[in-house]
């Protein structure tokens, strides 16, 4: 069947362009510009794209028409409006931070990726999405490789080992959608089929369910600087954003959401690398979205998707100032890092407002919305038959507790306080103060005034952060638990920080797979050696046996032949010598040569 590509009437005329392709394309063309010229225009990609984004009225808008398939490359509503928003200004505030860098690999990667992410959100059919969703993984894995280390190469392909494979895993159940329901639309749906549970798996790995997420904790320390900050913002919250559109009030989500909120808290705590911990942090922050769009009743996924838009913020000004300490120090593990405070004031006031941030303190970003999503699970728990959400509102609550001691207290007081390392280093420099300002000043304007961030929140909000009892609850909370810190820090039963790679679920490849793999080769090798050897055993004789096979069959027709006509002595050995080397370099009479033919066929019909 020719297929055919009809543009869509309605947006025939369209002036509205993808915020997809802004950043895409405005990303390939950063290395053509020099000096000056190229910190301007980076910074003008992300601002256009905001600027056009505003202007997008909300409906469907490029509708393509390909053969059977409806494509809208374009949908807008206020869910995708809301991580649209969030995704500008991270880009933004990330491009000011890598501008000192100089490394047009990972300004490319950075805004192919970001583009990724946009067309994602943006897209108004199945077939849309998993192009983009499919072009995270490119831009991503090309932020760890920009690194250049052998750790940095490993993790990264690691990395698009799982994620090529949650693609294909994606890509099975959109087909398996497809052939069942005839329709490619970005709906609602539920985990009746293959189809529906191949793409919730698929989206699931990219979410860093349990046991799928060590690509997360192994890859996302070993990126660049400036691309953990990319990568804090963009893969998780593109899933995020997948499942409030695809699968909201799936109940199998509040349990792996409370999962993902609690196991964290145990490896962070041990955890040496710094970065590595916000990598554990991001996990706990996202298993509270994840419970929020299992609950799925308006209250929980406007908090699901407030925390997201928060969780951008103070995730990425946390990877921003680890990242300023490891760009002066060359350091990131806690047991070589302390006293920066005095070299680093600015840095650690920022990392300070992200901790109390990720914390949820009053005043604070996280506070607005993680107290959303509780009081959703509350909520829900007084209805019949909702007896088990008491269960899952612990959990969150433990685990509201544990994200205060990893990120609250562990970063900035190892980094910047507890022992002096005896680090004399310079302040960030200016264009990463700069950006970590911006995002501390956005954690503190949305936490002190969050009406303006729920106003763009996909439903009408009902809610009042600030009454006296979440204010009081969560103080208490957060002020017992940094007594509880102080308590086993000075009692010195706090976990040590393990000078190892701390291995979880990764230890199936990473000590498991090895195992297995040594295994099967001792099994393997030897059978493979033997059949080697015997192979070349055959193949050696039957060389030898049938290279002048030919020659051979026609000396014995022709000898007995020479034989019968009493052909002997010298004469008849220079018959055999003249006919052997025409037999060999194929000049024989033609009668003689398919006599040969004649008697080779036969002795193969004998030996078979």
């Amino acid at each position: 069947m020719t297929s055919e590509i009809v543009m869509a009437a309605d947006t025939a005329l369209a002036t509205d362009l993808m915020p997809a392709l802004i950043f895409m394309v405005g990303g390939l063309l950063v290395p053509f510009f020099k000096g000056r010229a190229k910190s301007v225009y980076m910074l003008f990609i992300p601002v256009v794209g905001f600027l056009n984004l505003i202007h997008i009225p909300l409906g469907d808008h490029h509708q393509l028409v390909f053969g059977d398939f409806n494509l809208v490359l374009l949908h807008v509503d206020r869910l995708s409006l809301l991580f649209g928003y969030i995704f500008h200004i991270i880009a933004f505030i990330t491009v000011i931070y890598i501008l000192g860098f100089k490394n047009d690999v990972e300004y490319v990667a950075g805004f192919f990726y970001a583009g990724a992410a946009l067309g994602a959100i943006f897209a108004g059919d199945l077939f849309t999405f998993f192009v983009f969703w499919e072009a995270l993984t490119l831009g991503s894995v090309m932020l760890i490789w920009a690194r250049k280390t052998p750790k940095a190469q490993a993790a990264g392909f690691r990395y698009l080992l799982v994620h090529a494979f949650g693609g294909l895993v994606l890509l099975a159940g959109i087909v398996f959608h497809y052939s069942h329901t005839g329709s490619l639309e970005m709906s609602l749906m539920t985990l009746s089929g293959p189809g529906s549970w191949l793409m919730f798996f698929g989206i699931g790995i990219n979410c860093a369910w349990p046991i799928l997420h060590p690509w997360l904790t192994d890859a996302y320390p070993e990126a660049t600087i400036g691309g953990a900050v990319f990568l804090s913002a963009f893969t998780t919250k593109t899933a995020v954003y997948a499942l409030a559109r695809l699968y909201p009030g799936t109940d199998l989500l509040i349990w792996i959401g409370v999962g993902m909120a609690a196991f964290p808290i145990f490896y962070a705590v041990i955890e040496n690398d710094l970065r590595r911990v916000l990598a554990y942090s991001l996990i706990n922050q996202v298993g509270f979205m994840v419970v929020g769009i299992g609950i799925g009743t308006e209250l929980a996924v406007n908090g699901a998707c407030a925390h997201a838009f928060n969780d951008i913020l103070f995730k990425g000004l946390l990877f921003m100032t680890m990242g300023a300490v490891m760009h002066r120090t060359g350091k990131i593990n806690a047991t070589d890092l302390g006293g920066l405070y005095k070299s680093m004031p600015w840095t650690c006031l920022f990392c300070i407002v992200g901790a109390a941030s990720i914390s949820a303190f009053p005043l604070f970003s996280g506070f607005v919305s993680k107290s959303m999503v509780m009081s959703a699970v509350a909520h829900m728990s007084h209805n019949p038959g909702q007896g088990a959400l008491v269960f899952v509102w612990l959990v969150l609550l433990f685990a509201a507790a544990g994200v205060f001691h990893h990120a609250g207290i562990k970063i900035p007081f190892f980094a910047f306080f507890g022992h002096d390392a005896g680090h004399r280093v310079k302040e960030a420099p200016l264009n990463m103060l700069i950006a970590m300002g911006i995002a501390a000043f956005l954690c503190v304007f949305i936490g002190t005034f969050p009406q303006y961030l729920y106003s763009v929140l996909p439903f009408p909000v009902d809610y009042e952060p600030y009454s006296i009892s979440h204010v009081l609850t969560q103080t208490e909370l957060l002020f017992f638990s940094a007594l509880a810190f102080c308590l086993l820090l000075l009692s010195g039963i706090y976990p040590a920080e393990q000078r190892a790679v701390n291995l979880d679920a990764d230890w199936s490849y990473r000590i498991g797979g090895k195992k297995l793999y040594h295994i099967l080769a001792g099994i393997l090798n030897p059978l493979n050696t033997g059949c080697e050897k015997v192979v070349r055993s055959v193949a050696s004789a039957s060389a030898f046996i049938f290279k002048d096979a030919p020659a051979r069959i026609a000396l014995f027709i022709s000898v007995n032949i020479w034989l019968v006509f009493g052909i002997r002595g010298r004469y008849l050995e220079l018959r055999k010598s003249r006919l052997y080397n025409d037999a060999m370099e194929g000049t024989m009479p033609i009668g003689l040569g398919a006599a040969t033919a004649v008697g080779f066929f036969i002795l193969i019909y004998i030996l078979n």
